[in-house]
């Protein structure tokens, strides 16, 4: 079995590191280069950057802070934020970024994914889906980074998330809009939904609060990872605290 993946995971605003409750209130934390080099030497598998305004904004994102975190980091990360073509795409990648993440984008003209496979490769390419369940039935948003352009995109989840593994995503970010923040634990049911569809590897986001909640991600919903921010930022809990705690109940992890 494949080691289950712990990824802090940094939205960034305004060149800072900002976190919220359900995508909205964004306080400052701190500089992004500050929190890169906490999480590599706490032994995260990985970091996730967010530049979190700039689809909405019209932009890619802020290559300054990008090079910022690659001086502090020896691990793998990815970034996401406003990249609409392949010339984006490599611009960020050429910074040092390991994988490059599309969402709005996507949804906007889905043969971007296609496009970026064919450049990059599978394992470069990231969808994340920013998700919640809206009359009983799960549908993706656009634009979350900006409370005033955020909207529903017409698309059902389920369909979504089958569509950009067949277009060649190495791998999906599922972000469950409603736990975001919330401290209440991941949203098990969407997991488990999108987990039936999915065979690429499934990173769980939103809700994090106890390691109790990495246990039941991993072991209800079969996630592949589980990306964490507001309680490894208030240090709540460390990635370490997390791994020790998953290793001695059974779950294969990297130490």
């Amino acid at each position: 079995m494949l080691s289950r993946r712990i990824i802090p995971c940094l939205d960034v605003l305004g060149g800072r590191v900002v976190k919220g409750v359900r995508f909205r209130g964004h306080e400052d934390l701190g500089a992004v280069g500050d929190f890169a080099a906490r999480y590599r030497l706490q032994g995260a598998d990985e970091l996730v950057l967010y530049d979190i305004a700039a689809s909405a904004e019209g932009r890619s994102a802020d290559r300054a802070w990008v090079r910022e975190a690659a001086k502090q980091l020896d691990i793998p990360f990815c970034v996401a934020g406003g990249i609409r073509s392949v010339e984006d795409a490599r611009a960020v990648l050429g910074e040092g970024t390991d994988k490059i993440s599309i969402n709005s984008p996507a949804l906007e003209r889905p043969g971007l994914i296609d496009e970026l496979v064919s450049a990059f490769g599978q394992q470069c390419v990231v969808i994340g889906v920013d998700s919640r369940k809206v009359e009983g039935e799960f549908r993706t948003y656009l634009y979350t980074g900006s409370e005033a352009k955020t909207r529903e995109s017409g698309r059902a989840t389920t369909a979504w998330l089958k569509e950009v593994q067949e277009r060649g995503a190495g791998e999906i970010v599922l972000n469950c809009m409603d736990q975001d923040g919330t401290g209440d634990g991941y949203d098990l049911e969407q997991l488990r939904a999108a987990r039936a569809v999915v065979s690429v590897p499934l990173v769980a986001s939103g809700g994090a609060k106890r390691v109790e909640d990495f246990e039941r991600v991993f072991k209800e919903s079969d996630a592949d990872a589980a990306l964490a921010a507001g309680v490894f930022h208030r240090g709540e809990l460390t990635v370490g605290q997390v791994k020790q705690y998953l290793a001695e109940r059974g779950v294969e992890v990297r130490r």
